[in-house]
Formats: structure tokens, C-alpha cells, sequence
């Protein structure tokens, strides 16, 4: 069953080597996905997932240390997926969001339980994402979910996707459900709209409302914000 989850953005820039001069602009972010780690250990789970986006439809698995790194950013910074299990390194390449979460639980010393990686891609429908996240919350007693994703790349003129109006409104609708632990809303989240929006999101949030069925968890929003015209959400349920 789903005991505790933390829900943390994606971007490479959270890592200070990566954002470089930049870095103290992402200080707020960082400290609040910290303390959403800080939730999860305190749960004291018996198995955390960690679920992240990436251009595969999936569901992909990756086990515990498998390596990552930020090459591709130019940042000769490598991580792994939590501490290496027994035996060493596990075979294959984190995608960018599971460096990113290998990033944020080295940075919080996790060794609290074991982790397994799961990356879903956009393509993967909502009803697919809740069966994903109900046959988590069964794989052991206490589960635990660090959740990775980011909201609309759409918020200024200078972000990504260029400025869309409806990139707020929708980016507000995400921080209410995400800070409510509204699995209604999270399931109801438009795929099409979101894919328009440049959300990486959608479906890694759609999979925690399928794990949280049942669970009877409330949500607190810790951050909420749009550096460089992208969405960034972090939100504790416990």
C-alpha cells in the first residue's frame, strides 16, 4: 500500500554543476524537494519507485544503481539510481529524469529502503497509468513513490514551448490537485491539452493517483513556480 509520496520536477538545472551561474535560482526548488525526500524516509517504506518521464511509452524499469549521468549537459556529473545494489552497478543508462531523482536521493543520503526506477512516456494512456500505479502500491506493504515531472513549458515567451494562456490555468489546476492529493483531478488531467502544453507530468502524476487509491492520503503543496517559463511543482502526500 501507498504510505507516502513526494512529487519533484525534473530538470537537469535543479543540479548545481548543470545550472552553473545560474544555480542559485533553483535554491527554493531544491530545498523543498529536499524536504520532500526527508517525508519519504520518515515513512520508513519498505520499497520506494521512483517514477519519472521519458520518450519511451513503457512502462521502462531500471534497478536500483543503475548509472546516469550529465554528459549530454556538457557536466562531467555521474549518479546513480540510489546506492549501488549488491554486485555492483546495475546494467543501462538512466534517462535525464531518473539522473535527476539519482541526484536528489545521493543528495539526501537515501539508504532507507530499496529503490526500483519506472518511466512512463506520454503516449501512455490515463487508464494505463492508474493500473501502473495500483500494481505498485501491491508490491510490498510499505510503499513509498518519488514522483518526477514538470508542468507546462508554455508560461512566458521565452519559455520552450513559447507563452500559451492556457499554460497557467492548467499549471494551477495541477498545483490544487497535487496539494489536495485529488486523485479525481490528477485521473481527469487532459492528455491532449497536456501534450500541447509541453508537460513532461501528466502521466507519472496519473500513475500516483492509480497507486493512491485506497490509501486515504492528504497532499501539502511545498513549492510552486515557472523559472524560465516551465512549471515546477513539489508536493509531499502522506
Amino acid at each position: 500500500m501507498l504510505v507516502a509520496a513526494a512529487v519533484c520536477p525534473c530538470p537537469p538545472l535543479l543540479v548545481p554543476e548543470v545550472a552553473a551561474g545560474a544555480a542559485p535560482e533553483l535554491d527554493a526548488a531544491r530545498t523543498a524537494c529536499a524536504d520532500a525526500l526527508g517525508l519519504l524516509a520518515a515513512a520508513r517504506p519498505d520499497l520506494l519507485v521512483v517514477v519519472a518521464p521519458a520518450d519511451e511509452t513503457g512502462p521502462v524499469r531500471y534497478a536500483q544503481g543503475t548509472p546516469g549521468s550529465f554528459s549530454g549537459f556538457g557536466v562531467d556529473r555521474e549518479v546513480t539510481l540510489g546506492p549501488a545494489a549488491e554486485g555492483g552497478a546495475a546494467a543501462g543508462t538512466l534517462p535525464p529524469s531518473l539522473a535527476v531523482a539519482g541526484w536528489l536521493l545521493e543528495r539526501a543520503g537515501w539508504a532507507d529502503a530499496p529503490i526500483e526506477g519506472l518511466t512512463v512516456g506520454e503516449p501512455l494512456t490515463a487508464e494505463r497509468c492508474i493500473q501502473v500505479g495500483s500494481d505498485i502500491a501491491a508490491r510490498a506493504e510499505r510503499v513509498a513513490l518519488l514522483v518526477m515531472g514538470d508542468a507546462s513549458a508554455c508560461r512566458t515567451v521565452k519559455a520552450p514551448g513559447y507563452l500559451d494562456e492556457r499554460a497557467e490555468p492548467f499549471d494551477a489546476q495541477v498545483a490544487r490537485a497535487l496539494g489536495s492529493a485529488d486523485l479525481a483531478a490528477l485521473k481527469e488531467l487532459d492528455a491532449g491539452l497536456a501534450h500541447e502544453l509541453k508537460v513532461s507530468g501528466r502521466a507519472p502524476w496519473q500513475v500516483l493517483a492509480g497507486a493512491a487509491e485506497g490509501a486515504d492520503l492528504s497532499g501539502t503543496l511545498l513549492y510552486e513556480d515557472a523559472p524560465y517559463g516551465v512549471g515546477y511543482l513539489v508536493a509531499t502526500w502522506s
